[in-house]
């Protein structure tokens, strides 16, 4: 029974998760931002929102590694597994922007939570408090600087016009239906599994879950690829991570106190730091993620699987 549990949250939190980023995307379309920013903010919170969910149901029955392991091990899946399937696919150009602004928030932002829990091990609700403050100073600042320079993307903000409201606003509360179902079935299916099969909620975290949590992520990115819409799809990710650690463990310690444990002190956290420092050249060098950065990166997720401790 765990085990139809299990694939039947990955199945609702997927569908959940479409649901919410189709209302959501309609609905901010609608405000006249740049795709760039839809996807560094509302579509990277709606793919976020089953790793919120995880995480703290997580949190709340006492299972911290899940919680913990759930957002690292997303954040690695998104970067190395999400966007290297994305850009094996459908090649994706780079703006300026991105590098000037999205990358250096997002490694600032893993860069954080690395100071953050360094001294004690622990994430406290100041440091969650602090977390969400600095997300919602960005977003504030970003939406504000969309709206005065988005002069462009006309013919897309006209398209998603035709969309009802009610529709979209059905979508978002069907989708966070979704998600709330889903989110319990899948963490109360990957413990009994863990159980029963002697794996740790360490590993269970940053595997299935990781990946069942990132999932949202791979499909909208891979479709906004295929719509040419790169600046969705990047920005989805790089935004994905930003939410998971500065929303979804700052609310997530906010609520209850998490315990680091050893593992991800001394393995995941330098996997992801050392991940996306590698984004970097990468951006940089070709203004793009070609194919060849997106295996290079598919080589990365495989060799951190291959190395993960039972």
């Amino acid at each position: 029974m765990e085990y139809l549990f299990l694939i039947l949250g990955l199945v609702v939190l997927v569908l959940g998760g479409e649901f919410l980023v189709r209302g959501a995307v309609a609905i901010a379309y609608r405000y006249k931002l740049s795709p760039l920013v839809v996807g560094m903010t509302i579509v990277s919170f709606g793919t976020s929102a089953p790793e919120l969910l995880v995480s703290l149901q997580a949190a709340l029955i006492g299972s911290p590694d899940i919680a913990i392991g759930n957002i690292i091990g997303s954040n690695i899946s998104n970067l190395a597994l999400v966007l290297a399937i994305t850009a094996m696919i459908f090649p994706m150009p780079v703006k300026d922007d991105t590098i000037r602004i999205d990358w250096p928030m997002m490694m600032g932002a893993t860069v954080l939570f690395y100071l953050a829990i360094v001294f004690d091990n622990k994430l406290n609700w100041y440091d969650g408090l602090a977390f969400v403050v600095i997300l919602l100073t960005f977003i504030v600042w970003l939406i504000r600087k969309s709206r005065i320079e988005n002069k462009e993307e006309k013919k897309l903000m006209q398209k998603e016009k035709a969309t009802s409201i009610l529709y979209s606003i059905l979508l978002v509360i069907v989708g966070c239906i979704g998600l709330g179902f889903g989110a319990n079935w899948l963490v109360d299916g990957a413990r009994k599994v863990a159980v029963n099969i002697g794996i740790s909620d360490h590993v269970i975290g940053v595997t299935i879950i990781a990946f069942g949590t990132s999932v949202p992520e791979l499909t909208t990115s891979c479709i906004a690829a295929f719509r040419k819409q790169t600046d969705i799809s990047l920005g989805n990710l790089i935004g994905s991570n930003l939410f998971n650690i500065l929303a979804i463990l700052g609310i997530t310690g906010m609520v209850k106190e998490i315990k680091i444990s050893v593992e991800v002190f001394n393995y995941d956290i330098f996997w992801l730091l050392g991940l996306s420092l590698f984004i970097l050249p990468l951006v940089v060098l070709e203004k793009r993620i070609s194919r060849i950065g997106g295996i290079m990166l598919f080589i990365i997720y495989i060799s951190y699987l291959y190395f993960l401790k039972k």
